[in-house]
């Protein structure tokens, strides 16, 4: 890792700078089969992309023949992480330097920092690529362009990662489970419907922001609650339905002398635009409103008078 943080690795093999650069330049034969455009020459545009994980952009804009190659990340989107378009501004530096009779070829991620949500995945990838496939290809004339399954399995992995959150109170699994189904008090004193019985059908409303209607599909005194949601309204991403068909989960359970309360919201993963906006508000709702609820008796509802707090 460089001193400023951006990602960074280095290998050595036994061949010519030129050879060293003409491989690099040879981005189909250790990145990806499928990249698009010219990727040996100033100024070219290509693109990169992976079935659904991974698109993006290069503009090459430095090109030193037997020394350097660096690329522009002019565009970029990744469906596994919040912010789809982590990459874009970045840059790839390839560095290249002779050492006797072998070659050092040091490559840098400038702005792929382990602040970003990608960068384990990221990293994992790019250390597969340049210092597995990378030096296949110049030592053997073979490189492995996206053969690294287990990268992009993780990729998917994060993808489908369902929103979730848990806490324990000293209250019994039955309080608990009369907290959860008392909605009025501690998501939206506006709900309309019925709460508390199985196959209810309510409404959540925050005028011009969120409408969704839930129906009670799942009802174990003590235990489980689960809603699904058939219908939704979200004015404040592109697609308003990204609610629509997904399920919202209240599992409780004793664990050693408390009661363990877990929320999962199986559906709203990062890859939804409303994911950061929705996560926010059921960390507000789940651990802030619920939980006072359940271990005060007063929830921090939405009021009739003001409704201004996303989802």
């Amino acid at each position: 890792m460089s001193a400023n943080r951006d990602y960074s690795v280095t290998f050595e093999a036994a061949c010519t700078p030129q050879e060293a650069f003409a491989a690099i330049n040879n981005v189909r034969g250790w990145w990806s089969q499928a990249v698009e455009g010219d990727t040996d020459r100033l100024g070219a545009v290509f693109n990169y992309h992976y079935q659904d994980v991974h698109r993006a952009t290069f503009r090459i804009t430095e090109f030193v023949p037997g020394k350097k190659v660096a690329w522009h990340v002019v565009d970029n989107y990744f469906n596994f992480v919040k912010d789809k378009t982590e990459w874009t501004g970045t840059d790839i530096v390839f560095e290249i330097v002779p050492l006797g009779d072998a070659t050092e070829v040091r490559f840098t991620h400038i702005g792929l920092v382990p602040d970003y949500e990608c960068y384990d995945v990221c990293a994992n990838a790019w250390g597969s690529y340049i210092t597995g496939s990378l030096p296949n290809l110049l030592t053997t004339g073979q490189g492995q362009p996206n053969q690294i399954e287990e990268v992009v399995d993780e990729a998917r992995e994060m993808s489908s990662r369902n929103y979730t959150t848990s806490f324990t109170v000293d209250q019994s699994p039955e309080e608990v489970f009369a907290a959860v189904n008392n909605v009025r008090g501690w998501w939206s004193e506006e709900v309309e419907g019925s709460t508390d019985e199985p196959g209810a059908v309510f409404t959540f409303q925050v005028q011009g922001i969120h409408c969704s209607t839930q129906k009670i599909i799942e009802w174990e005194p003590g235990k489980k609650v689960v809603w699904q949601v058939v219908d939704s309204q979200l004015d404040f991403i592109a697609d308003k339905e990204e609610w629509t068909g997904t399920h919202i989960a209240f599992e409780i359970a004793r664990r050693e002398g408390r009661t363990e309360l877990r929320f999962i919201h199986a559906g709203l993963v990062p890859a939804l635009e409303c994911y950061g906006e929705c996560t926010n508000a059921w960390a507000h709702y789940i651990n802030d409103s619920l939980f006072n609820l359940i271990t005060t008796g007063r929830g921090k509802p939405e009021r009739k008078e003001a409704a201004e707090t996303v989802a």
